[in-house]
């Protein structure tokens, strides 16, 4: 019985954070400034992470876990430079 309620709940949560990913991807699409579509794309590293912590929960593997920690790392460091370029209009300095 609790194999099955797990097993629902991580459905749940896959659809909760696909429709989270929908609603970043529309606004990364349409902005309408820079700071929008950085926080938009730093919303949607963090739901990517989560659907592949579900994804992994459900199939019952790691891979997907070392997969989410890269993107994670990606994503953090996508963020910096972005927020940086945007603030100073210069990456390196």
């Amino acid at each position: 019985m609790i194999g099955i309620d797990i097993d629902l709940a991580i459905g749940l949560g896959l659809i909760v954070v696909g429709i989270a990913m929908l609603l970043s991807l529309w606004r990364l699409v349409r902005g309408p400034t820079a700071p929008d579509r950085i926080l938009a794309l730093d919303t949607l590293y963090v739901s990517t992470i989560a659907l592949l912590v579900l994804f992994g929960m459900y199939l019952d593997t790691e891979i997907y876990f070392e997969v989410a920690l890269i993107i994670a790392m990606l994503g953090f460091f996508g963020t910096v430079v972005l927020s940086k370029y945007v603030v100073r209009r210069d990456i390196v300095e």
